[in-house]
C-alpha cells in the first residue's frame, strides 16, 4: 500500500509540474519569435526548461503509478531518453523493438537512475530485450561501485538506510517484486550489467 501511495504522489507531482513548465517554454518561444535581439539569458532559460521537461517526463515513468496492463510505446520511450540525453551525461541505446509493459519500462528507468549514481562522469547505456529478459549494460570512464548500496537491490535483509539521492535504490526492489521479476547484477571494471528476468 505504501509503495502505491508513493507512486500516486510521484504521478501527481509530475502531472502538476508538466503544465506550468510547458507554459514557461511556450512563453520563452514567443519571446524568441517577437524580440529582435534575444540574449543569452533567453537561451539559458530555454535550455533549463527543456532539461526540466525531460526530467519530469523521465520521473513520471520512473516514479509514477503503473497499472498491470498499461503499455508504453517505443516511440515515447525514445522521445524521453533522447530529451534526457540531450541535457545529461549519458547516451542511451534503447534496443527494445516494440512497446512494453509500463512496469517493465519503469524498472529500466529506475535502473538508469542507479547507473547515474555509479557513473558520475556519465557513459553509455544499452537496454536490450530478448524473450522477455531485459539486459541493461552501462559503462563509462569512472565507476564508483558502492557495494552495500548495490547489494540493497537484491538483499532486502541488509536494512540499508538510503538517502534522498538514493531513492531509486530504495524503490526498485519493490517495483521488481510487484512485476514478479528478479535482478541479477554483475560488476566488472568500468561496467555494470543488470539482467531482469
Amino acid at each position: 500500500m505504501r509503495n502505491d501511495i508513493a507512486a500516486l504522489v510521484g504521478s501527481r507531482i509530475c502531472h502538476d509540474l508538466i503544465s506550468p513548465i510547458g507554459a514557461i517554454g511556450n512563453g520563452v518561444e514567443l519571446i524568441s519569435l517577437t524580440a529582435n535581439n534575444v540574449g543569452p539569458e533567453i537561451a539559458l532559460i530555454s535550455e533549463s526548461v527543456e532539461n526540466a521537461n525531460a526530467r519530469i517526463r523521465f520521473f513520471r515513468v520512473a516514479f509514477g503509478a503503473a497499472a498491470t496492463d498499461q503499455m508504453i510505446e517505443r516511440s515515447e520511450v525514445l522521445s524521453i531518453l533522447s530529451a534526457t540525453a540531450k541535457t545529461g551525461r549519458f547516451t542511451y541505446y534503447w534496443q527494445a523493438e516494440t512497446g512494453h509493459a509500463r512496469r517493465d519500462v519503469r524498472i529500466a528507468f529506475l535502473m538508469l537512475m542507479c547507473f547515474e549514481t555509479a557513473f558520475p562522469r556519465g557513459g553509455d547505456v544499452t537496454i536490450a530485450v530478448e524473450d522477455d529478459v531485459w539486459t541493461l549494460t552501462a559503462h563509462g570512464e569512472r565507476l564508483i561501485h558502492d557495494e552495500p548500496l548495490w547489494e540493497s537491490l537484491t538483499n532486502l535483509r541488509l536494512g540499508f538506510e538510503h538517502t534522498p539521492a538514493q531513492v531509486q535504490f530504495a524503490l526498485l526492489p519493490s517495483v521488481v517484486q510487484e512485476a514478479r521479476r528478479t535482478l541479477d547484477i554483475a560488476v566488472a571494471e568500468g561496467q555494470i550489467v543488470v539482467t531482469v528476468r
